[in-house]
């Protein structure tokens, strides 16, 4: 049962009354923060838990962002409202992508018991480990689909940022597929390229069994 949210969650121009599963499509990384921080600032302000997964690289940027917002990075972290864990500590442990082993990291981020009763997990990763050269990473679409098999038992907003000018336009098309709302042009809408998981996992079978007999 999907438990609704105890007060309204703003996001990208609207207000989330339930879980969601967001894919978020940027040109820039000044865009992606100008469009999420009011989301992650208002979490943080309201007591909410903020659970970030970023690229290494840029790890200490994503911090200076938030103490620029007037964000107390210090005291959040060693109080564990805020995680800010590395690629190599969540999507590639051990430099190699296990899909199923990542979902069973996203249940542990999100689990009840670590946040106040009352409040949220807003959990925001960035996807370019997928572009690393790593065992596992081609089954990101695989990985977004079984998501949604798991996210609605959750009351928490997922948000899975996706760099435009990076990602080839066929793998945006599969990620755009995979999620029930999506952030495009700064403003989040429900998503009518949305496929149920079923449905996308059977077609993903069906193009691997074609590649094989190819």
């Amino acid at each position: 049962m999907v438990t609704e949210t105890m007060e309204p969650v703003r996001l990208a121009g609207s207000v989330l009354s339930r879980s969601c599963h967001v894919c978020a499509f940027f040109h820039s990384k000044d865009e992606e923060y100008r469009v999420l921080m009011p989301f992650i600032k208002e979490g943080l302000d309201k007591g909410d838990r903020a659970f970030h997964v970023v690229d290494p690289r840029h790890r200490p940027d994503h911090l200076r962002r938030l103490a620029q917002e007037g964000i107390d990075v210090v005291d959040a972290e060693a109080t564990g409202q805020l995680e800010v864990r590395r690629w190599q500590e969540a999507y590639i442990k051990d430099d190699y992508f296990d899909q199923h082993r990542m979902i069973q990291t996203i249940k542990d981020a999100l689990d009840p018991a670590k946040k106040i009763p009352g409040t949220l997990t807003r959990l925001v990763a960035n996807m370019e480990w997928a572009l690393e050269d790593l065992p596992g990473v081609h089954d990101i679409v695989e990985y977004e689909t079984r998501l949604n098999y798991v996210l609605p038992e959750y009351h928490d907003p997922v948000i899975c940022t996706y760099d435009l000018s990076r990602f080839d336009a066929s793998v945006v098309i599969d990620i755009m597929r995979t999620h029930p709302m999506v952030i495009v042009g700064g403003i989040l809408q429900e998503n009518p390229f949305y496929v149920p998981p079923d449905e996308m996992l059977k077609e993903l079978k069906e193009r691997a069994a074609d590649k094989s007999v190819g």
